[in-house]
């Protein structure tokens, strides 16, 4: 990146000779005292700068900033890509190479300090143990040892209150498991009766087409002779019966 301030100190000879010429056309550098001239300088030399910083760019390939300012804070710029992106592309080198060699300082302090914490931090843990295990009570004054008498028992408080949640949870957690498994033997119970009603279901059908089995098969082989046979001599006595009776009946009314 390019930079150029046209400072009041700043400035190029003028037409008007207000810079002395310095051997075969050299011009002294220094300041233009009359204003003109110096604004006009300003103005050629400021293109001038503007078209060698696109040249440059152009021709090298090469990224280009350029700031100017002039004598009364009028801001010039050029870039061939932009700007803001060029200074903080900038920034970052310089900040990179600057540091590059404080950077192991830098670490190196931070972690001496981050011990440094750390090492306190365990002192006053150790002390703090050592003082809730009591081996600290012959130094100790009436009032510290009224004080350690507090927090430990507000240390036994919360322990006794985390126990009794504990407890609480865990019963909880039994009745909720004695409830599912008093739920899963009742489903289960149900199941076998269901299953055993169908069993005696079963059973109670093969049984009945069973019966119907035996007593067709009876009726198949059955002589229809030998059963009118049979159901007349049943009705015989009968008939002899009424002859019978009918006798007597006359005998008694001779």
């Amino acid at each position: 990146m390019v930079k150029e301030s046209a400072s009041p100190g700043s400035g190029s000879g003028s037409p008007g000779g207000a810079a002395e010429k310095m051997g075969r056309g050299r011009i002294e550098i220094k300041r233009i005292e009359n204003t003109t001239n110096r604004q006009v300088t300003f103005c050629k030399r400021r293109n001038g700068l503007l078209k060698k910083a696109y040249e440059l760019s152009v021709l090298c390939d090469a990224e280009v900033a350029l700031i100017v300012f002039s004598g009364r804070g009028r801001l010039y710029e050029y870039s061939n890509n932009s700007v803001k992106a060029t200074i903080e592309r900038y920034k970052k080198a310089t900040s990179d190479t600057s540091s590059a060699g404080t950077v192991a300082e830098i670490n190196a302090q931070h972690y001496q300090q981050e011990s440094a914490k750390l090492k306190q931090q365990i002192t006053t843990l150790q002390n703090s143990n050592r003082t809730l295990i009591g081996d600290t009570m012959a130094t100790m004054s009436h009032r510290d040892l009224k004080q350690l008498e507090g927090r430990l028992d507000k240390g036994l408080g919360k322990i006794r209150a985390r126990k009794n949640e504990l407890l609480c949870a865990e019963i909880e957690y039994m009745q909720r498991r004695e409830m599912e498994l008093q739920n899963n033997n009742f489903f289960l119970r149900e199941k076998v009766a269901e299953t055993e009603r169908g069993q005696q279901q079963t059973l109670n059908m093969m049984g009945a087409a069973s019966t119907s089995n035996e007593y067709e098969q009876n009726m198949i082989h059955c002589d229809p002779r030998t059963f009118l046979q049979f159901n007349f001599m049943q009705q015989q006595p009968q008939y002899y019966s009424q002859q019978e009776d009918r006798k007597s009946l006359n005998s008694v009314g001779r």
